[in-house]
């Protein structure tokens, strides 16, 4: 019987592109756990995940909420609420959860800033409110510059649909991979010279680009970056699991001027103060009425449902309820970091200080054989391969420095947590020996 083969239908630029990045090790790491997942009792042997920033430590706060609270989810006796509910949307989204979405972000930085809900454009997570605003903001072939260490995810967020370069800003560990004026008019001038017209840069929570101490003089220096070179700004998910949140980049709403009020966007979601990835809540919020304009009319593509929105209004009104879980939540984050910095010490293995966050940065240079990428990324299969850990390797978030990894804590539980660091001692020991 002979065989007839089938031309393979050819699919867009967009679809085979591999500016997606799913070739890079940090997805790597994740097909690895999804293939065998550690589980206590089924597969004590297998892979623990600690290369996902979710936040599961504080999941009990907010299911005795709804627990006490039923109507928050429920329909109630009126079918009315339902129809109101399953009927299509404005694009601006519920009043109430926009209102009550302006005043949690208000509460998780202190107060220190203050939000319109009308200046709230709803988004399917964050990742839809970041590729929305390079959209909006840039066209294909121009650049955002991106402090590094940063989410590997940019790739995909930023960059493959849009048609938009991701230049790097390298920071160093010599000053605990905080953004200097020096590194921005580097790799602006390296853009630039190499034909491409910067459009904004993002600053991120990931890899604290500011520092823990920012002083007002360096986000006095990005503003005036900003302004000199007139781009845009772009604040990316500043989380209330750090102090950050409160410290730092609330204070660029000091130092806005009406010069630069227009430059300066924020993209904000819930994945990570609640926990909520799965509802898929995000949040683009800007002083620019043109942006603003444009962002609710593409965000027909990417709408949170309405039922998300009812549920979510009800519970961010409660104040009761948002003042007890942002203060647990930071408190069990901050014990959460303590216990992993403390494990990694024991374990020969150095941290960059952090703020509680979802991660830390470990320096695992040491335990290299050669200072270099590749040297890095065999140490990371070791690790993945022999000790069952999935940790991010520093290239992938684009570390400019060999040795560096990222390791998320607030994903699992206390007990999971204590097999990993145990493993991660016994990696220490087993690389000192043969180092």
């Amino acid at each position: 019987m002979s065989t007839v083969f089938v031309n393979e239908t050819q699919l867009s630029k967009i679809a085979v592109s591999k500016a997606h990045g799913e070739d890079s090790p940090y997805f790597a790491g994740w097909k690895a756990y999804e293939e065998n997942p550690y589980d206590a009792l089924n597969n004590p042997e297998g892979v623990i995940q600690m290369g996902l920033a979710e936040n599961q430590l504080s999941f009990d706060v907010v299911e005795e909420y709804l627990k006490k609270n039923p109507e928050a989810f429920s329909w109630g006796s009126e079918l009315c609420n339902f129809r109101e509910n399953a009927l299509f949307q404005d694009y601006h989204g519920l009043q109430t959860f926009r209102k009550a979405m302006a005043n949690f972000m208000e509460k998780i930085r202190g107060g220190r800033a203050k939000f319109d809900p009308d200046r709230i454009v709803l988004t399917a997570g964050a990742t839809a409110a970041n590729e929305l605003l390079t959209f909006i903001l840039a066209d294909p072939g121009d650049a955002l510059l991106v402090p590094t260490p940063c989410y590997p995810g940019f790739l995909r967020d930023l960059q493959w649909r849009t048609g938009v370069k991701i230049f790097p800003v390298h920071c160093h560990s010599s000053n605990g991979f905080q953004l200097t004026l020096s590194s921005l008019e580097k790799a602006y001038k390296k853009a630039k010279d190499s034909n491409f017209k910067v459009k904004g840069l993002l600053i991120t929570n990931p890899c604290n680009p500011l520092g823990t101490t920012a002083s007002i003089s360096l986000l006095q220096d990005i503003i005036h970056f900003i302004s000199d070179k007139n781009i845009h700004l772009i604040s990316d998910e500043i989380y209330s699991g750090s102090v950050f949140s409160t410290t730092n980049f609330a204070c660029v709403s000091d130092l806005i001027t009406n010069a630069v009020s227009e430059q300066i966007h924020i993209v904000y979601s819930l994945s990570k103060d609640l926990g909520l990835p799965g509802f898929r809540v995000g949040a683009l919020y800007s002083y620019n009425d043109r942006v603003v304009k444009t962002a609710r009319r593409m965000s027909s593509f990417s709408l949170v449902s309405s039922q998300t929105q009812k549920l979510l209004a009800f519970m961010l009104s409660d104040e009761e309820f948002t003042e007890r879980y942002v203060k647990t939540n930071r408190e069990r984050l901050r014990e959460r970091y303590e216990l992993v910095v403390g494990g990694m010490k024991e374990a020969g293995i150095g941290s960059l200080k952090g703020e509680a966050g979802l991660f830390c940065w470990v320096n695992m240079e040491d335990f290299m054989e050669e200072k270099s990428k590749e040297g890095e990324l065999r140490l990371w299969k070791v690790i993945i391969e022999d000790f069952k850990l999935n940790v991010s390797p520093g290239s992938s978030c684009w570390c400019c420095e060999p040795g560096w990894f990222r390791v998320c804590f607030a994903n699992m539980s206390r007990e999971t947590l204590e097999v990993a660091l145990k493993r991660l001692k016994d990696f220490g020991k087993r690389k000192k020996k043969n180092v």
